[in-house]
């Protein structure tokens, strides 16, 4: 807009407006009074209206139209507008005509007149309220002064209109003039043009006025900012280059050429293969190019680095001497036949062939067996370095394989940086807890370990940092499991599985005297001279203080007995103490745990079963009682739906050999049946506690006792038959530290027997069958 000069100001106030006036609707923003305005018109309807008032007397109405009202003009006009005279008039080529507008006086629009062809309307002046006072006055220069800083900081605005302003004398002209170059808001300026008030008009004006100061001093202040930051950035880039023309005339050479040129010597040293060796040179070029001040130039070098770490050609030789490996394996653990043997086996043909892929191999087994300590006994005996891996709780899949370098911070998978920092390309890696691993919407780990476990596979392993394969066919992977069903098949089936049962009494007692004891010893800062515990004491820790098919408890209770020695000696007792079965009370405390089944006598109902855990093999005892009822199976004891069907199956062999059994044939009709199995905090399933079941019901109904001496396992069909079931030896183990003398095992397991230890097969009475009477006949007085 365009402020008029002095004299137009006083002048429009002389000016005679007529009654009725054709309206034209504006947009927004408000046309004020003693303001040049031009207009672009392109409506025929307006181009008709301003056609008929240049002709005659050249004054129209210009009303702002309402932005939250859908309705069409005249309906959506707000009331108070501005009486505008037409100076000058311009029709265009494309049909449109430019209006120059000059604000006159407020006028309030009253009745529509018509509305075809154009707005009329009947119209009042309307005149603002003036009253001069010092607090006009302070109003006044305050939004002038204002307004002068607006200006300065306004890049649209001329210097000009501070000098303009300054000039008007009139209040409300200045109000005017300040609010028609202030960036008002569309319902502000129709705000200000509706004030009548000049004192309140300038109010209004000067909270307006300084939220836009607000924000154009912040945008300096950002502007600023930022150029100087260019400035800063062009200057560092003008003295670099300077810097290396200077050098280069010099014959030196810069940082940044010597650390690609390190880079550079440790890719070549490195011997990558021709695909990530291609790809190296590729990203080098890339870093060569590009300013060290650039971001993504602290991810290529970090990526360089990565390769040129990695141990892409870097391996250790292997131990083929058979005899010395086995020497080593015995050297740091007993037993674990099995695992031992594989091992040799591999070194054997390792010698044959030397380009033989390593096994893949996954141990199974109760807590505390040592399949973890034997990965490291694995990787001396080989002469490899050893790392290993936690997978339990792991759920992202991105930890195995890495992020992609588009995210900020990303580093290659857990596989990668293990093989990183085991410094060769065929380590032993142990991938402890596989069974243990999760899954959520970050993907599944396990499925990104089949690419790993498949020898078929993973000599091209694909990590989504590197993007390039690398070699893993070399590396030999140990998984470690308590239990294989968790374990996806898939992966299942890229493993060879090979179990660890629980230790004997006797093989524990081996153990603890040639690696836990001195192991404690040791740890506690004692020797051989003041501490000695005796065979029989360690018998009696592992019988009455733990229950466990591992070692680490025994290990726990050793090392009590060395912490309580240890204060004795600090103390002063320095003398040597030999620990026996007596003495172990005052070490330990009394006995944690009770052979029940030694304790027990024979009784009607109650038979004693054995059954596989996690943990190794455990007893358990079925109870079965009648009470006056109607026929109802009542299971307690958190039963899984597999046992409960075997309990159902053998209360339906009992009713149908009644008869033979000598049970009531009826008994059914006027009886309900309780079976319970004790601990019922625990979670029981499986078919193996069939005949168990079986004998307990039976004993229930017949009312004869079951023989508190056997111990017995082996599914039952509905015909009487003796299914074989899994987890022999860990049963038979445990059938023998619970003192049972007799164990009662499917026909069909004679073969698994072959798995439990010599001594422990001598002493147990094993009895073998294949029909229900028989184990009737066995168990049953």
């Amino acid at each position: 807009m365009i402020p008029t000069d002095e004299k137009s100001e006083s002048k429009f106030t002389e000016v005679l407006i007529p009654e009725e006036l054709a309206i034209i609707p504006g947009g927004p923003d408000a046309v004020f009074p003693a303001m040049m305005v031009p207009v672009a018109v392109s409506n025929e309807r307006t181009i008709k209206l301003v056609d008929d008032a240049v002709a005659g007397d050249k004054i129209v109405g210009v009303f702002a139209q309402r932005q939250d009202v859908e309705e069409q003009p005249p309906a959506n006009l707000y009331e108070i507008g501005t009486a505008s005279s037409i100076v000058r008039m311009l029709k265009m080529p494309d049909g449109t005509v430019h209006v120059l507008l000059q604000g006159i006086a407020r006028i309030r629009l009253g009745q529509v007149a018509q509305v075809e062809p154009y707005i009329k309307g009947r119209i009042e002046r309307v005149e603002e309220k003036l009253e001069r006072t010092p607090e006009l006055e302070a109003l006044i220069r305050n939004i002038l002064s204002l307004f002068q800083k607006l200006v300065s900081l306004a890049p649209n605005l001329p210097d000009e209109l501070s000098v303009a302003a300054v000039n008007l004398t009139e209040p409300g002209v200045i109000a005017d003039f300040v609010a028609v170059h202030s960036n008002l808001k569309p319902g502000e300026s129709q705000e200000i043009l509706e004030t009548l008030d000049v004192q309140e008009r300038l109010e209004k004006l000067t909270t307006f006025v300084n939220r836009e100061l607000e924000i154009l001093e912040l945008g300096s202040k950002i502007q600023s900012q930022v150029k100087s930051e260019m400035d800063k950035g062009q200057r560092e880039f003008l003295l670099r280059e300077q810097l290396k023309a200077i050098q280069k005339e010099l014959g030196e050479v810069d940082e940044r050429t010597v650390e690609i040129n390190e880079i550079r010597a440790k890719i070549e040293e490195a011997k990558l293969p021709p695909e990530a060796a291609k790809e190296a040179e590729r990203e080098l070029d890339r870093l060569a190019k590009m300013p060290p001040q650039a971001a993504e130039y602290t991810t290529v070098r970090t990526y360089l680095e990565w390769l040129a770490s990695l141990p892409w050609a870097v391996s250790t030789e292997d131990n083929l001497d058979v005899a010395q490996a086995q020497r080593i394996l015995d050297e740091d653990h007993y037993d674990l036949e099995k695992v031992k043997e594989r091992i040799l086996d591999y070194l054997a043909v390792r010698g044959l062939k030397g380009d033989m892929k390593s096994p893949i191999l996954c141990f199974v087994g109760p807590p505390g067996t040592g399949k973890t300590s034997i990965g490291k006994s694995i990787a001396r005996a080989l002469g490899r370095n050893f790392i290993r891996m936690s997978l339990g709780g792991v759920r992202d899949e991105a930890e195995i394989r890495g992020h992609r370098r588009t995210y900020v911070g990303a580093l290659p998978g857990r596989i990668i940086q293990s093989i990183h920092r085991a410094g060769s390309n065929n380590p032993v890696f142990m991938l402890d807890e596989i069974d243990k691993i999760g899954a959520d919407f970050r993907g599944d780990p396990s499925a990104a370990l089949l690419e790993t476990l498949d020898p078929e596979q993973n000599f091209a392993f694909s990590d989504h940092y590197l993007e390039v394969p690398f070699d893993l066919s070399r590396v030999m992977f140990i998984t470690t499991a308590n239990i294989i069903d968790p374990i996806p098949p898939a992966l299942r089936d890229r493993m060879e599985v090979l179990e660890l049962s629980g230790y004997t009494e006797i093989e524990k007692l081996h153990i603890a005297k040639k690696f836990l004891i001195p192991k404690q010893l040791e740890e506690h800062g004692l020797s051989g001279d003041m501490l000695k515990i005796s065979d029989n004491a360690v018998l009696s820790i592992v019988r009455n203080h733990t229950r466990e098919a591992g070692l680490r408890n025994l290990e726990r209770e050793i090392g009590t007995i060395c912490r309580k020695r240890a204060r004795q000696v600090a103390q002063g007792d320095k003398g040597k103490v030999t620990v026996t079965p007596n003495k172990l009370v005052d070490f330990l405390g009394q006995r944690k745990f009770r052979h029940e089944v030694a304790e027990r006598t024979d009784e009607i109902g109650v038979a004693t079963g054995l059954a596989w855990t996690p943990a190794g093999g455990d007893v358990l005892f079925v109870e079965s009682t009648l009470m006056p009822g109607k026929g109802n199976l009542i299971l307690t004891g958190q039963l899984g739906d597999v046992m409960q069907e075997s309990a159902r199956a053998a209360l339906s062999f009992a009713r149908s050999k009644a008869a033979s059994l000598g049970i009531e044939e009826d008994f059914y009709s006027k009886n309900d049946v309780h079976v319970h199995v004790p601990a019922g905090a625990i979670p029981k399933d499986g078919p193996s506690a069939g005949i168990t079941m079986a004998v307990s019901l039976v004993s229930a109904l017949s009312k004869r006792p079951v023989s508190k001496d056997i111990a017995m396992t082996g599914e039952i069909t509905l015909r009487g038959k003796v299914l074989p079931v899994g987890g022999i030896k860990e049963k038979v183990l445990a059938a023998n530290r619970a003192g049972i003398k007799k164990v009662m095992l499917p026909k069909d397991n004679e073969n698994d027997l072959e798995e439990v230890p010599q001594h422990i097969r001598k002493g147990l009475d094993f009895i073998l069958v294949e029909q229900i009477d028989e184990v009737l006949s066995g168990t049953l007085k």
